[in-house]
């Protein structure tokens, strides 16, 4: 399910710190909120496409892109590895918490965290270090032990993986398996899915994110395993964020 085409974002500036960054909101004026981490891609069509879905989910949630890159993006893997290796995670993190603050000072009650590989490693260091956060869920990423350590989570959080991802521990099966023995240490309410027969970035299912996922070796798109988990997504997101 996605939105009409003509859903268009809102273009706003959140401030933190001595810094000012862009960032992009699109769906309901006083729904719930939740951010939207992206990819080492950045801000990109993918981002927005899940963004655009996620503001369609009952009973209508405002997204919000932070743009961790600062309106850079990358065209290739290679780019996109450069893009991620500069980025100031700590800073990054901050980026989160001001975002959390902008959407409960604007008319979200609750506000949840999701991302996309970077922006799932992420959004699970958000759960420990930003006490704002009132549930994540996580896309193939998990964050370096110097960023945040998952035992430590304060906020629910919901996983997920592709069982045949080879990002040796950032998103593999391996690296998953640890995350759940971690997150079961929190003592906070967890899932963790794993799809058999997926990769790495299976919820991207556009055309474009198709065709970009072939040219990275990775596995053909699986709409059963997208609809799961985007079924599992709304059931966390409704759970925690909904009065």
């Amino acid at each position: 399910m996605a939105t009409s085409p003509s859903a268009e974002f809102q273009k706003i500036q959140i401030q933190r710190d001595d810094t000012t960054f862009d960032a992009y909101v699109i769906g309901k004026e006083d729904g719930p909120g939740i951010v939207v981490l992206q990819e080492w891609w950045g801000v990109d069509f993918e981002i927005k496409n899940h963004a655009r879905h996620i503001a369609n989910l009952e009973p209508g949630f405002k997204a919000l892109i932070p743009d961790l890159y600062r309106g850079k993006v990358g065209l290739d893997a290679a780019e996109a590895q450069h893009l991620m290796d500069g980025l100031d995670w700590q800073g990054a993190v901050k980026d989160i918490r001001a975002s959390v603050n902008w959407l409960k000072a604007n008319g979200s009650q609750k506000v949840g965290v999701t991302g996309y590989c970077m922006g799932g490693a992420l959004s699970i260091a958000s759960a420990v270090l930003v006490p704002e956060v009132d549930a994540v869920v996580a896309f193939y990423g998990v964050p370096s032990s110097e960023l945040a350590d998952p035992s430590s989570v304060k906020a629910p959080v919901q996983a997920h993986f592709g069982e045949l991802d080879n990002f040796v521990g950032f998103s593999d099966i391996t690296a998953a398996k640890a995350l759940e023995e971690k997150l079961k240490a929190s003592g906070v309410p967890y899932e963790v899915h794993i799809y058999p027969g997926n990769g790495h970035a299976f919820m991207n299912a556009s055309p474009e994110g198709v065709e970009r996922r072939k040219k990275m070796g990775l596995t053909d798109p699986d709409d059963a395993a997208v609809n799961l988990a985007w079924s599992r997504f709304k059931s966390w997101m409704q759970k925690y964020l909904c009065p």
